[in-house]
């Protein structure tokens, strides 16, 4: 029998502060490669941000980086957990979803 247990200090975090009511992160993940950690900031404007899953230091991408805020998602929203599937992230929002993926 294996006595799995969790690390007491983290292998990798980000720098960002995900304040009340937190958030509830998803991987997406090329089978073993790839990983990419999704996770919604829940402030005054909604931020969806994507981590390198092996370095939470590496932010890969936010709603908030495009210009003309393209990509912002609006106002928050409680307890909200990004979907991914087939190459989109969806994210509830107060009214809808967002649908974010590759532009061509």
């Amino acid at each position: 029998m294996i006595a799995a247990r969790l690390a007491s200090a983290p292998s990798s975090q980000t720098s960002t502060t995900f304040g009340y009511p937190g958030a509830t992160p998803s991987v997406s993940a090329n089978g073993t490669t790839n990983g990419i950690l999704w996770a919604v900031e829940n402030s005054g404007t909604a931020v969806l941000h994507a981590y390198d899953a092996r370095d939470l230091s590496q932010e890969l991408y936010n709603s908030n980086q495009a210009a003309s805020a393209r990509d912002q998602l609006g106002a928050g929203n409680k307890f909200i957990t990004p979907m991914i599937a087939n190459g989109r992230v969806y994210v509830g929002t107060t009214n809808g979803v967002a649908v974010f993926g590759m532009l061509h």
